[in-house]
């Protein structure tokens, strides 16, 4: 049992209770800090342990796909045939799982889904983007236009980043949304509190 939880707390995804306010790694001012704030007290994500968020640590897709289960209410899942690199009884088995049987994931060329990989901007995009389609929501339409680097985002990506950038879960900094670069838990907090808050007016 040791070693479950200590797999589940490296990888930030243990219901503990934590505030963030204990955080020694998140400054009361860091532009991510209310997030980490809503999101530890919603139990989406956690520390890596007691005292550590790791706001610049990169997201795994494991992380990424049961943050977005937890969000759906942590529904008991099963699908025929699961993802070949997904062990039975990982504490992300059911998440990925579930993701595979609503088309959130569907794997690399192999089928494989490569759990400990670190999401990139663009990625991450595109798992809310699939999150939302299940979810029956409409499509937004932002503009890549909006950012010198726009025209980088993979053509596989192109519809997941313009929602993002519609619905105003991704934003840019200095003029360049980054869509290569490798997301962080501090950034994953940030888009997670923005999709759960309503828009305004």
């Amino acid at each position: 049992m040791a070693a479950v939880c200590t797999l589940c707390l490296c990888a930030g995804l243990c219901l503990n209770g934590q505030a963030a306010g204990v955080y020694t790694d998140v400054a009361a001012d860091a532009w991510y800090a209310g997030a980490v704030e809503e999101i530890t007290a919603q139990g989406y994500m956690t520390g890596i342990d007691e005292n550590t968020f790791a706001p610049d640590m990169a997201v795994t897709r494991a992380t990424v796909l049961t943050v977005l289960w937890r969000l759906e209410g942590s529904p008991e899942a099963w699908v025929e045939s699961p993802f070949p690199d997904v062990a039975a009884g990982s504490w992300y088995e059911t998440a990925a799982a579930w993701a595979k049987g609503k088309g959130i994931a569907t794997g690399d060329g192999k089928g494989q889904l490569n759990p400990n990989a670190p999401v990139t901007r663009q990625e991450l995009a595109v798992f809310f983007y699939r999150y939302a389609q299940y979810k029956g929501m409409p499509a937004a339409e932002g503009s890549l236009n909006l950012y010198t680097d726009g025209n980088m985002t993979s053509l596989w990506a192109v519809e997941g980043v313009r929602h993002a950038i519609g619905m105003g879960l991704l934003e840019g900094s200095d003029g360049k949304i980054n869509p290569g670069g490798t997301a962080t838990r501090g950034q994953l907090a940030v888009i997670l509190q923005r999709w759960i808050t309503p828009a305004a007016g």
